[in-house]
Order: structure tokens, then sequence, then C-alpha cells
């Protein structure tokens, strides 16, 4: 195993690039292209509830806060604060949507009064199934799609939307170019 210096240093990947078609003659992926990949693969992963979000008027605050009640009903208010690394206050404003909506409800903990339990209504947990199921299916479409999740880079770009993933790559190709070097 490297050292922490092997994982930021800017370089080429050890993961060789994939060998089908176009992609063959791209050179190793570096840490730079896996970061910006992230970057693309994750604006995808979230868009996709995103938009099912923004019908009730709820933002990516909500679908967090959505997903870990769900899944560990009993959630303390500590426990979740913990987890989702916010302030008490942005936890409050979206608790308040939660809770005054119907999707969360919190009870009194049993050992102590003044803990609050965290759980899903009904409702919450269908809302919190509809968004896990959109980004269920991106993920199974990209861990199945043939040869492209045998690297990192591959499985990543499998997580874009296939009709931008040829921007992504020409915007990708043009780092190093001189492009946006501003003028001499």
């Amino acid at each position: 195993m490297g050292s922490a210096d092997d994982v930021t240093r800017p370089g080429p990947s050890p993961v060789p690039a994939s060998p089908r078609g176009a992609e063959a003659a791209r050179p190793p992926c570096s840490s730079d292209d896996l970061i910006e990949l992230l970057f693309f693969a994750y604006r995808d992963f979230v868009g996709d509830p995103d938009r099912i979000l923004a019908e009730y008027g709820f933002g990516r605050a909500h679908h967090r806060v959505l997903h870990f009640v769900d899944r560990y009903p009993g959630l303390t208010i500590a426990e979740l604060l913990d987890i989702l690394r916010i302030t008490k206050q942005s936890l409050n404003r979206v608790l308040k949507d939660l809770i005054g909506q119907g999707y969360v409800a919190q009870q009194p903990g049993t050992s102590d009064r003044r803990q609050r339990l965290l759980f899903c209504t009904g409702r919450g947990a269908e809302l919190a199934a509809d968004l896990t199921r959109v980004q269920a299916r991106r993920l199974a479409r990209a861990l199945t799609s043939p040869g492209d999740a045998a690297t990192p880079e591959g499985f990543l770009m499998a997580m874009i939307e296939p009709d931008e993933r040829a921007a992504v790559r020409r915007l990708m190709d043009r780092r190093g170019q001189g492009h946006g070097q501003g003028a001499a």
C-alpha cells in the first residue's frame, strides 16, 4: 500500500485505460481526471433526486436527512449532526420543513426525555424510497455497463448521463492545451 502522497499527487494512475474503442488511445487516468470525473458523476448522481425534491420544494439537505432518518429509525439529533456534519441551525431549518409537512416525526427519548428521536412517517419513507430508487438505478446501470465498471475512470464515466459523456471527454481533453490560461 502506498503513502498518502501517492493518492494526492497528480499524475498517471496505476489503473490502465479501458481497452475499448477510442478509449484505448487515451492515456492512463490521472488523479486530476478522477477528481474531475467524480464531480461530473456526483452532479448526475444527485441530479436525479434533485428533480424529484424540487417538486416538493426540498433540496439536497432534505434528501440527506430523509436518507439517514429512514435507514436508522430513532436516530437522535446529535447522531444526525455527527453524520451530516452540518450546523444545528441548518439541521433545524430542514427538520422544521420535513416535520411540518409530515415526512419526519420526532419522539422524546425513552431514557432521556430531552432527547429527540427521529423517524420517517409513511409519507417520508415513500419519498426516501423514490429518491433511493433513482440513485440505485443509476448505480446499477454504471456497474453493469460492459467493460466500463472495470476501472475507476470507467465507473465514474458510466455514472454520467450517456448524452453528456462526449462533452465531458472533450472538456477533459482541453486541459493542458493552453485553454483558459489568460491572454498574453
